[in-house]
């Protein structure tokens, strides 16, 4: 059995919920975590989805259609179908598992967009914010997914670094997410010398 899911797959699930989707208007999911890093092209595969939906009645509107289509709620976000491997994290707003994102991803420059159907748009979270949800976590494959992050997009770290402080003002562990990022920051300066 496998465990990680490609893009193709994904795609393949997305166009299935498109052509099922209830209802009029667009439901806009902006892909965060693992799942970004796949669909831009810079991972191969994720263990899980981790999707965003910023318009709260879109989040709704997606529950309810995932609960008639056989998922199940697994996690405080994780929906999954009791006969297959893949959970679907799915997050609203603008908050990423613990991490609360400064602006919503649909705002200017919030996101990249990746594809289209007739009801769904899907996007992936900007560099910098993708970055930082990965960093507020600061597992050792959240570093290296930012590493490799930073080998195909032109992330500014000054920008970077700002941005990461201001969100981290609004964090309960403030500290130790501060120390995520200056660990970040010395292995990228250190790999640059």
């Amino acid at each position: 059995m496998e465990y990680r899911l490609t893009v193709t797959q994904l795609k393949r699930v997305l166009a299935s919920w498109d052509a099922l989707f209830p209802g009029r208007g667009k439901l806009h999911l902006i892909a965060c975590g693992g799942t970004a890093l796949s669909l831009l092209g810079y991972k191969e595969s994720t263990k899980d989805v981790d999707f965003l939906v910023p318009i709260e009645k879109e989040y709704e509107r997606l529950v309810r259609f995932l609960a008639r289509a056989g998922y199940e709620p697994v996690t405080s976000h994780g929906w999954q179908r009791p006969d297959e491997v893949f959970q679907y994290d799915i997050y609203r707003r603008k908050k990423i598992f613990q991490t609360e994102l400064l602006e919503s991803p649909l705002n200017e420059n919030g996101h990249k967009w990746i594809w289209e159907g007739k009801k769904i748009y899907l996007g992936a979270l900007n560099s910098v914010d993708l970055i930082i949800s990965k960093l507020f976590r600061g597992e050792g494959q959240d570093i290296k997914d930012c590493l490799a992050l930073l080998e195909h997009e032109p992330v500014n770290l000054q920008v970077l670094e700002q941005r990461y402080r201001e969100t981290a003002k609004y964090e309960i562990a403030q500290e130790r997410v501060i120390k995520n990022l200056e660990r970040f920051l010395a292995i990228v300066g250190g790999a640059n010398r």
